[in-house]
C-alpha cells in the first residue's frame, strides 16, 4: 500500500499544456484489484480556475490498476450521477500528488440510467487547438469507448462493489478545509 489509510492526498487534474484544471484534497483509503482509493468527505472543496464548489456528498476517486487512460469518480446513493469517469493520460504519483492530464471526453452515468460519453465538441476542438498527438487522440477515445461498455454491462467497479470503500471513509477523520 503507497500509504496508510487516512494519508491527506491531493488529486491534480491539468489541461493539455500544463493549464489548472480541477483540483481537490482527500484521503488515500487503500487499493484492491481495483486500483488505488481515495476518499473525499461531504464539504470538500473542489477548484479550477473559473470554478469551484464544496461537495454536498462524499465521493471516491478510484485510480484504476488496469488501463489507466482514465480517473474514475463513483458517487453515492443520492447523488444524480453514479459514475463521472474523466479521459485521461495515466495518473501518476509524485509524492502525495495524484495528478493528470484531462482529455476532455467523459463517461458519465446517470441514476436514471442514462449512460453516455460527454464534451466530444470540447475534444474535437482542442485536438485542433491544442494539437493533441495522435497517440493522445487514440487513447482517449479508446479508453472512452471501453469504459461506455464496461459502465453498460455493470463490470466492477461500476457494479457496487465500490460501496465498502465508502464505509472506510466514514470511518476517517475529514481532511480540513483547502
Amino acid at each position: 500500500m503507497r500509504f496508510e489509510a487516512g494519508h491527506p492526498v491531493r488529486v491534480e487534474f491539468t489541461k493539455w499544456g500544463g493549464r489548472p484544471h480541477w483540483s481537490f484534497t482527500g484521503l488515500y483509503l487503500g487499493e484492491d484489484e481495483h486500483g488505488e482509493w481515495i476518499g473525499h468527505h461531504a464539504g470538500t472543496f473542489a477548484a479550477k480556475p473559473d470554478n469551484s464548489f464544496t461537495s454536498e456528498l462524499p465521493w471516491l476517486t478510484l485510480k484504476p490498476r488496469r488501463d489507466p487512460g482514465h480517473l474514475i469518480t463513483i458517487n453515492p446513493a443520492g447523488h444524480p450521477l453514479a459514475f463521472y469517469v474523466d479521459m485521461s493520460t495515466p495518473p501518476e504519483w509524485s509524492g502525495a500528488v495524484l495528478g493528470c492530464v484531462d482529455l476532455d471526453l467523459d463517461v458519465i452515468a446517470r441514476r436514471d440510467g442514462t449512460i453516455f460519453i460527454d464534451d466530444e465538441d470540447e475534444f474535437l476542438e482542442h485536438q485542433v487547438s491544442l494539437g493533441y498527438p495522435l497517440e493522445i487522440i487514440d487513447l482517449a477515445r479508446t479508453t472512452a469507448n471501453r469504459v461506455l461498455a464496461e459502465v453498460k454491462a455493470h463490470t466492477t467497479p461500476y457494479d457496487g462493489s465500490a460501496n465498502p470503500w465508502f464505509e472506510t471513509l466514514a470511518g476517517l477523520t475529514p481532511v480540513v478545509a483547502d
